[in-house]
């Protein structure tokens, strides 16, 4: 298993994040995408990632910090993708979110910079979302943007997911489909196709079901494993081996 999206460089992992790795191995997961969010955390990253081969780096600016990003910030993604990392594979965790009080218009302004970034580099892009999915079609269209990614922790109709693949992109699920009552998502899910489909926890956010209050990890990704296979009425191996499959395209390990 593959988990597509889980926040190491967190303080949440400060203190035992390689140890977390070999636990997650130990259960069967074999890589991990670790997505920027800020500046300020980008060198931690590539140093992190020096230190454990099997990390793969996104660098982005999230809208969750966009208030206090300034042009110098798109600037220096711009040199950091220039040098590109060995263990860099996209661009993200970037995206709309309309839940937060950052105009919308700075945030799409932000959101396309980077999405231009991701062309002009020829890499995929990690999305986030919330109450957006119309406004990050429609910058997508407007850009031109060709290269595909992962539309991170999907919930949304599958009208909504249909659009983005047919834009190239896959559809990250995560712990949402742990819970019975996530009846929408799960729902959405199961129709979509599974050669459509990432694992992902997004650690230490978006705890498991029976593991609410406590710190998600890359530890439980099969626990998405299994309740994805439940929904497909196929074996966790057959997720597991799809959606490594699906992984290794998208972002070329």
């Amino acid at each position: 298993m593959i988990d597509s999206h889980c926040h190491l460089d967190l303080a949440a992992f400060s203190e035992d994040w390689q140890q977390v790795v070999q636990q997650s191995i130990g259960k069967g997961v074999s890589r991990f995408l670790v997505p920027g969010t800020t500046s300020a955390g980008w060198a931690q990253q590539v140093t992190m990632a020096q230190a454990e081969p099997r990390l793969d780096l996104a660098f982005g600016l999230h809208p969750y910090f966009l208030r206090d990003v300034p042009d110098a910030n798109l600037q220096q993604l711009d040199e950091l993708l220039s040098h590109r990392p060995a263990a860099l594979v996209a661009v993200g965790e970037i995206g709309i979110d309309a839940s937060l009080n950052t105009p919308v218009d700075h945030q799409i302004y932000t959101f396309e910079s980077q999405l231009n970034l991701a062309s002009k580099y020829a890499l995929p892009v990690v999305l986030h979302h919330r109450k957006s999915h119309h406004l990050l079609i429609e910058s997508l269209k407007r850009c031109r943007f060709q290269h595909g990614g992962v539309v991170h922790a999907f919930s949304g109709s599958v009208e909504a997911a249909n659009a983005y693949i047919a834009l190239g992109f896959k559809i990250g699920v995560g712990g949402t489909i742990t819970y019975p009552r996530a009846q929408k998502t799960r729902q959405t899910i199961a129709q979509l196709p599974l050669s459509a489909l990432l694992l992902e926890t997004d650690a230490p956010d978006m705890p498991m079901q029976g593991r609410q209050g406590q710190r998600n990890s890359p530890v439980y990704l099969t626990d998405v494993c299994h309740a994805l296979a439940d929904l497909k009425r196929t074996s966790p191996d057959h997720i597991d081996s799809v959606t490594t499959a699906n992984y290794c395209e998208l972002f070329g390990r």
